[in-house]
């Protein structure tokens, strides 16, 4: 059967009457909107309804489906205990949507449950949609840390689970906006936060869902969104359909943006092919930064590449210039992929011979190494995007105050414990936040007495 309906809602406790006590009031045209989305899915009598949700369990390289044959849940934890909810799960739904995610090479299924509570996620558009119908199953869904393609890829899954199965369903992606939209607001107020919800509330009146994927990484987190990639799995859902699309509402009063929005299919369209022009779009933009690379990143990209194709390191090419083979210094080698850091390792003092050694072992070891991730594929190769910073000697200060975020990268020390943050990187602007990231790094406390240097760095891409 078709996917009947998709559609966008936020998720703020506060909307429900027995939680917001009459705040709710200030953010009525958002439930105006929600009773209407309530309404809908009521005429369209699904069998299943399927959200998904940033706040039930995260995994980074996995998609969780909540296991078993029920959920349940209350409004304890936001003092409405009262408000409770038990709903069926559609466990035909959930082995279909796991089996043909990794028969994609998606990692997704119903292992590592932590928590069998509803969140507040997957309750809030509950407490609304039970309110004009309740005779229908659920399958929750959790978002990852995978890139927004494959979020996009693993909707296609769940669209193609959908149609196999002889049952009619809905999607509700649930999700907020930016967290930063005012200075009073309970975090704060950044400049990218009231653009972000500008262009993701665009994109969703006119259903250009290319948008949700192309957002840069770090642009997403210096305005602290939530639902994004809860959007792009229900885009991928819709792949080269024709939708009609409606912003139903959008307000942030509370300094947190809420979007309502409905995409009803009207047909197909072979130019909603997103994953196809995201990908186009990626490869030539990949293509670009190879034509521009200097000999330095271009070292650093045949290192990894010639280490993760034949299991053995580079020799030193002999066409160096003096700047690599005569000089030494710390190297640090970072790699992206689609915007996300996939790896960054490097050295504060030299450990080599020359800069271009250096390049070359610390390449291999940010794609091998990083024990944030696991080791770069032969295919991700062509995606990677690299580069190199070449540390001066570090300079020993006294206080923040001699930081420049821009300008200098900083070490702190204490008794063999050292953490170093590099400069000029994207939503680091205060001395403070460098310090306070470094010594998370390091391991040591802000009330312990450690040392402070700063360092120049050349930045090569």
């Amino acid at each position: 059967m078709p996917l009947l309906g998709t559609f966008i809602v936020p998720h703020p406790p506060l909307i429900v009457p027995e939680i917001g006590k009459g705040q709710e009031s200030r953010i009525q045209k958002t439930i105006d909107a929600y009773k209407e989305v309530a309404r809908r899915i009521s005429s369209l009598k699904p069998d299943t309804i399927i959200i998904t949700t940033p706040h039930s369990i995260l995994y980074a390289d996995y998609f969780h489906l909540s296991p078993g044959s029920q959920g349940e849940g209350s409004f304890r934890d936001f003092g409405a205990p009262q408000v409770q909810m038990a709903l069926d799960y559609d466990e035909e739904l959930v082995r279909s949507i796991s089996a043909l995610a990794q028969a994609a090479g998606i990692s997704a299924g119903t292992r590592g449950e932590r928590n069998r509570s509803l969140d507040h996620g997957t309750m809030v558009p509950l407490y609304f949609i039970h309110q004009e119908y309740d005779d229908f199953k659920l399958v929750r869904i959790s978002l990852s840390g995978f890139s927004p393609l494959i979020h996009y890829r693993f909707g296609k899954c769940i669209m193609q689970a959908i149609a196999q199965a002889d049952k009619k369903a809905v999607i509700v992606a649930s999700g907020d906006l930016s967290h930063k939209l005012k200075k009073d607001g309970p975090y704060g107020l950044s400049k990218e936060g009231p653009i972000f919800d500008r262009e993701v509330t665009e994109a969703m009146a006119s259903g250009d869902f290319l948008k949700f994927m192309t957002f840069e990484e770090s642009f997403c987190e210096s305005a602290a969104e939530c639902g994004l990639r809860s959007f792009t799995i229900m885009a991928g859902a819709l792949d080269g359909k024709a939708v009609k699309s409606e912003l139903l509402s959008y307000e942030g009063p509370f300094g947190v943006g809420y979007a309502v929005a409905a995409f009803e299919t009207i047909g197909d369209d072979e130019s909603r092919h997103f994953e196809v022009q995201y990908e186009k779009k990626e490869n030539e933009k990949i293509e670009s930064f190879k034509a521009a690379e200097d000999p330095f990143v271009r070292l650093a990209r045949q290192s990894l590449e010639h280490y993760v194709k034949h299991n053995e390191r580079i020799d030193r090419p002999s066409s160096l210039s003096a700047e690599l083979i005569e000089k030494r210094a710390g190297v640090f080698v970072s790699l992206k992929m689609e915007g996300r850091l996939r790896g960054c390792i490097g050295t504060i003092f030299p450990t080599t011979a020359c800069v271009a050694d250096e390049i070359i072992q610390n390449a291999i070891s940010s794609g091998t190494e990083d024990f944030r991730f696991s080791p770069v594929l032969e295919k991700e190769l062509p995606r990677l995007v690299y580069s190199v910073d070449v540390l001066g000697d570090p300079e020993p200060i006294s206080s923040p105050k001699e930081l420049d975020p821009k300008r200098y990268g900083v070490i702190v020390s204490l008794r063999g414990r050292r953490g170093l943050l590099l400069p000029n990187l994207e939503g680091i602007d205060t001395p403070e936040q460098q310090v306070k990231i470094a010594l998370q790094k390091a391991g040591i406390s802000a009330r312990e007495r450690y040392s402070m240097e700063r360092f120049e760095v050349v930045r090569h891409k």
